[in-house]
């Protein structure tokens, strides 16, 4: 299977006051078309690496990478104009709140519209109904409706529906969610990870799912990156992830509740210097 995605030696740095933060340092990986999960705590640069790659990083962020590969386009080459038409209609970021990411002053529809006729040269008429199918795919029930709504007007759960029904009316190839689910209560959670599970496989995209919650990794994705301070310190196969071997993703299974075990005291994970290195 050839890569779809290929990133080698990525790193992410900030200037500041008190010197360069390294929020990303040596990550390496590729993406096929498949569902590759990346998992750690906040701060160990999961979402930064995202950014990275959809180009969203902060103008004073400063990005390099022996590699940077988009289906044969080099990300670090490609002109912003290039950038902006890469993003949403080939490369796509479901964003992890949508309060913060859908406008508030504008109706869903025109949102998605918007979205489609930026990439698109179809017609009012025509990206409506595209636009009304998109929010029937992530099973919206009486799409007519929402379509009228203000983003304060509808439910944390649908808000994310709506979020994936945006990135995914262009059709992208590739698709970055980051903690699509977090927000949402385990019913809802299940359902959004069903339509992004459908959508994957009816549409042959690669995912990329950012996520702090192992156990829903496991179950959902193919292969999974364990990030600690910035680099990767365990890639496995997300079915083998109980038999992870770094003391870091141990330490990040042991802290997961187990119904039925006594644990008092809870268990504490404990950092080591040396995985920095």
């Amino acid at each position: 299977m050839s890569a779809l995605l290929t990133v080698e030696d990525l790193r992410v740095t900030f200037p500041t006051r008190t010197g360069i933060i390294e929020a990303v340092r040596g990550v390496s990986f590729t993406l096929g078309r498949e569902r590759l999960g990346i998992v750690g705590e906040s701060g160990s640069g999961k979402s930064q690496t995202g950014r990275a790659i959809m180009g969203l990083t902060p103008e004073h962020g400063v990005i390099t990478a022996k590699r940077l590969d988009f289906n044969g386009i080099d990300l670090l080459k490609a002109s912003k104009a290039e950038r902006r038409a890469l993003r949403g209609k080939r490369i796509a970021m479901v964003l992890q709140d949508p309060k913060y990411s859908l406008n508030p002053v504008m109706t869903i529809g025109r949102q998605i519209v918007e979205t489609l006729r930026a990439h698109e040269p179809v017609s009012k008429a025509e990206a409506r109904r595209r636009a009304l199918d998109m929010l029937a795919a992530v099973q919206i029930r009486d799409p007519e409706r929402v379509f009228d709504l203000y983003p304060h007007e509808v439910s944390g759960g649908m808000g994310q529906r709506v979020m994936i029904a945006m990135m995914l009316v262009a059709g992208p190839e590739l698709l970055i969610a980051d903690e699509p689910t977090s927000a949402l209560d385990v019913t809802v959670q299940l359902e959004v990870l069903a339509i992004l599970n459908r959508l994957v496989a009816e549409r042959g995209m690669g995912l990329i799912f950012i996520s702090h919650d192992l156990r829903l990794v496991s179950s959902f994705c193919d292969r999974v990156i364990v990030m600690y301070a910035g680099r990767i310190v365990e890639e496995l196969p997300a079915a083998r992830l109980a038999e992870a071997e770094h003391p870091y993703t141990r330490g990040l299974l042991n802290c997961m509740p187990e119904i039925g075990a006594d644990r008092h005291p809870l268990p504490v994970l404990e950092r080591k210097a040396e995985w920095k290195e």
